[in-house]
C-alpha cells in the first residue's frame, strides 16, 4: 500500500510522472514509516518528466524514498544523478548462478543433472532472473530429471557432441562431414540462428579450457572434454573460427535461404583455415615473377640469339636461368592462375553470377598486382562499375596471396600476355608508351 511501483517503459510522460508520484508523495504512509516509489527503467522518462520529477527528488520530503533503477545510467540526466546515491548491481559468475539454481532445485524437491544447470547458468549470461527463468520451464516440461539434452531441447539449440563434430569438420577442412552435421541440426528442427548460437557458446568455453580460464564447474568429465576438444582443435583455429562464426551470425538476418547460406557460409570459413598452405606457395611465384627485369632495356637482348643451341645451353645451365625469366611471356599460365582459381572458386560458393561473369577470366601478376583478363569488355565492366564487387575480389585475393595485393582488370585475349599487360584504369602515356610500344614491336 505505501509501495509505489512504476514502470517508465511504458509510462514516460509528464502527466504519468505528476500523478502517480509527485501529487501522491505530498501524502505521509498508511502503515509503514517510509512511503517507497520504485522508477524501472527510469533512463525512459522524457525530459519534461524528468523536471517535474526533480523538484520532488531535490526536496524530498522525510518520509519519502525513491529507487531509480536502470541499465542505462549514462541517460539518466546529471541533475538527477548528482542528488541520488549509486548502487551498481553486477552480473552473476557461472559457479554463483549455478549453486544458486542447485538450491532452488532442492528446495523444490527435484532432480537436475550438474550439466544442466551449468549449461541453464551459461545460457542466463549472468542474470540471475533469467536463470531462474529458465529452471522454471525446464522443471515444468521435463518429465523426471532435468537432464542436459532437455535443457538443449528446451532453449532450441544442439548438442555438444554435433557442435563437437561440426568444429572439426570445419578444422579438417571437410565440407562433406559440414554438409551432414548442418542437416542432422536441421532434422532436429533447429534453425541456421540456433546452429550458429550453438558454435558461439561452445566456441567460447573451448577458448577459456584452450587457455586455461576457470570455467566454473564442478563437472570433471565435461572439464576433461573440452580440454581434449580445444586441444585438438588448437588455439588458432579456435580464435578464427570464433570470429568468423560471430560475423556469419551477424549477417544472417539479411539472407533469404539461410539453410543454403549457412553450408555455404561453414564451407567458406573452413577453407580459410585451411588455406595457409595455398598462401604460402601463391605468395612465392609473384616475387620471383617480377614484372621490373621484363620493362628494363638490357634484359631485352634475349630475343637476339634466336638460334636452338644457346636456348638448349640457358635450360641446362643453371647460371642462365634468371636471363630466360624475363623472356618468358607465359606468365599468365604460372602460378598466378593457380591463386585465381582458388579466388574464382570462393566467389563462386557466395554468388553463381559471379562465378558465371568470371568463368573465362585468366590472370597474371605484376608485381604486387594480379591483373585480370577478361574476353569480353561487358564482363569488365559488370565488375568494374560496381565498388561492392571489386571489394569482394580484392578480398578474396588478399585472403589468398597477402594483405599487400592489389587487383586490376583488362580485357584482352585469354593468356595473351601483351593485351593484358596493361589494366585499363592505368593508360599509358609518354615514356612508358614509348617503351610498351618497342617491347611489342621487338616482340612482332
Amino acid at each position: 500500500m505505501d509501495v509505489y511501483e512504476m514502470d517508465a517503459a511504458s509510462e514516460s510522460g509528464v502527466d504519468q510522472v505528476r500523478e502517480a508520484i509527485v501529487e501522491v508523495a505530498e501524502y505521509r504512509p498508511t502503515i509503514a514509516r517510509y512511503k517507497v516509489f520504485i522508477i524501472d527503467e527510469v533512463h525512459d522518462l522524457s525530459p519534461k518528466a524528468f523536471d517535474a520529477l526533480l523538484k520532488t527528488i531535490e526536496e524530498p520530503p522525510p518520509h519519502i524514498i525513491f529507487i531509480l533503477a536502470t541499465t542505462e545510467y549514462n541517460k539518466v540526466p546529471p541533475t538527477i544523478r548528482s542528488r541520488c546515491q549509486k548502487f551498481e548491481f553486477h552480473r552473476g559468475t557461472i559457479a554463483d548462478l549455478s549453486a544458486r539454481l542447485e538450491h532452488v532445485v532442492k528446495e523444490e524437491k527435484a532432480d537436475a543433472e550438474p550439466a544442466a544447470l551449468a549449461a541453464i547458468a551459461r545460457m542466463a549470461d549472468g542474470g540471475y532472473r533469467d536463470a531462474l527463468t529458465l529452471l522454471e520451464q525446464a522443471l515444468i516440461t521435463a518429465e523426471g530429471p532435468i537432464t542436459l539434452n532437455h535443457v538443449y531441447e528446451q532453449l532450441g539449440l544442439i548438442p555438444e557432441e554435433l557442435v563437437d563434430g561440426l568444429l572439426r569438420a570445419i578444422k579438417e577442412g571437410d565440407p562433406k562431414a559440414i554438409m551432414t552435421s548442418t542437416e542432422e541440426a536441421w532434422r532436429m528442427g533447429r534453425d541456421p540462428r540456433s546452429v550458429l548460437e550453438s558454435m558461439e557458446y561452445r566456441l567460447g568455453d573451448l577458448t577459456r579450457a584452450a587457455y586455461g580460464v576457470d570455467l566454473g564447474t564442478s563437472d570433471a568429465t565435461r572439464e576433461a572434454s573440452l580440454h581434449e576438444t580445444a586441444a585438438t582443435l588448437g588455439k588458432d583455429a579456435l580464435l578464427s573460427m570464433r570470429a568468423a562464426i560471430a560475423e556469419a551470425h551477424k549477417s544472417i538476418r539479411d539472407v533469404t535461404l539461410p539453410r543454403l547460406w549457412l553450408e555455404a557460409e561453414l564451407i567458406r570459413v573452413s577453407r580459410q583455415l585451411t588455406a595457409p598452405a595455398v598462401q604460402a606457395v601463391a605468395a612465392t611465384p609473384p616475387a620471383r615473377a617480377a614484372v621490373a627485369p621484363r620493362v628494363e632495356t638490357p634484359a631485352k637482348p634475349a630475343p637476339k640469339p634466336p638460334v636452338t643451341p644457346p636456348v638448349a645451353e640457358t635450360k641446362t645451365n643453371g647460371a642462365a636461368k634468371p636471363v630466360e625469366a624475363p623472356a618468358a611471356p607465359a606468365a599468365p599460365k604460372g602460378p598466378s592462375n593457380d591463386v585465381w582459381n582458388s579466388v574464382r572458386e570462393s566467389l563462386g560458393a557466395i554468388s553463381k553470377t559471379m562465378a558465371m561473369k568470371l568463368s573465362s577470366t585468366a590472370a597474371h601478376t605484376k608485381g604486387t598486382t594480379l591483373v585480370v583478363v577478361f574476353e569480353r569488355e561487358f564482363e569488365m565492366a559488370w565488375v568494374t562499375e560496381t565498388p561492392k564487387r571489386q571489394a569482394a575480389i580484392l578480398e578474396q585475393v588478399r585472403a589468398h596471396a597477402g594483405a599487400e595485393w592489389m587487383v586490376e582488370y583488362t580485357v584482352g585475349a585469354k593468356g595473351d600476355s601483351h593485351l593484358s599487360a596493361e589494366a585499363v584504369e592505368l593508360p599509358a602515356e609518354g615514356a612508358r608508351l614509348e617503351q610498351m610500344a618497342k617491347d611489342i614491336l621487338g616482340a612482332q
